[in-house]
């Protein structure tokens, strides 16, 4: 495992750009420091070839490694929405949340860990021990959510970054290509929006909304990869 090479996207937060970085299992992620992340650890159990994140999420987990003064074990941070194995917009998609402590620590350490995350104060949600008893998640997502009951921001013609990802990603599972996978949302990509909207009985505007995003999910999370699928 050592040797294989995972093509990581970044959205850089600060320049609205996406990055592209080639590292190996063992290298830190980009933008991490002291190599308290590596793309093994970020990885998880995806299977993916291309992983993605943000640069803001990883500065955050700097600072918090740094806050919080010893090793953080992570058992699962990114998955593609076609993998599954979390709900429908979960962050873990967006490569922005971190599933952290399990197997590894007991109870009493996941408090800690769990009210540590707390006192930071940087992250934009971290899950209550009722939902998450035997691990401690925690997610630094961005833009307001589409949906009034939260999840993704709402992405338009114009838009980048690592949500744009996972819209691309599951119209090029659903074999609706034309928008690649790179993070920025085209006029190709708003032809593709625009078919599955006619497809699926949706207002064809080319916009993901809260109503695009909810059926957009729900035929492609946990699928598997399809012969569409781009790496």
């Amino acid at each position: 495992m050592g040797c294989k090479m995972a093509k990581i996207l970044v959205y850089n937060n600060a320049t609205n750009r996406m990055e592209t970085y080639i590292r190996g299992e063992n290298e830190r992620m980009p933008y991490n420091y002291g190599k308290t992340l590596t793309v093994g650890e970020f990885r998880g159990n995806s299977n993916s070839n291309t992983l993605w994140t943000d640069r803001t999420t990883m500065e955050t987990w700097n600072q918090f490694r740094a806050y919080y003064g010893r090793p953080i074990p992570v058992g699962a941070a990114f998955k593609r929405p076609w993998e599954g194995g979390h709900s429908q917009q979960s962050q873990h998609y967006a490569g922005t949340a971190f599933d952290t402590g399990q197997q590894v620590l007991t109870n009493e350490q996941r408090a800690v860990l769990r009210q540590r995350a707390r006192d930071f104060g940087n992250w934009s949600y971290i899950e209550p021990v009722s939902i998450s008893p035997t691990w401690v998640h925690f997610d630094k997502r961005f833009g307001s959510p589409a949906c009034s009951s939260g999840g993704f921001p709402q992405i338009s013609i114009g838009s980048r970054g690592n949500y744009v990802l996972i819209a691309q990603d599951a119209l090029n599972a659903l074999g609706i290509t034309g928008s690649g996978l790179d993070g920025y949302f085209g006029n190709g990509m708003k032809a593709a929006v625009t078919k599955f909207q006619s497809a699926n009985g949706l207002s064809a505007n080319g916009i993901v909304n809260c109503e695009t995003w909810v059926k957009l999910l729900q035929k492609t999370v946990g699928i598997g990869r399809t012969r569409t699928v781009i790496d």
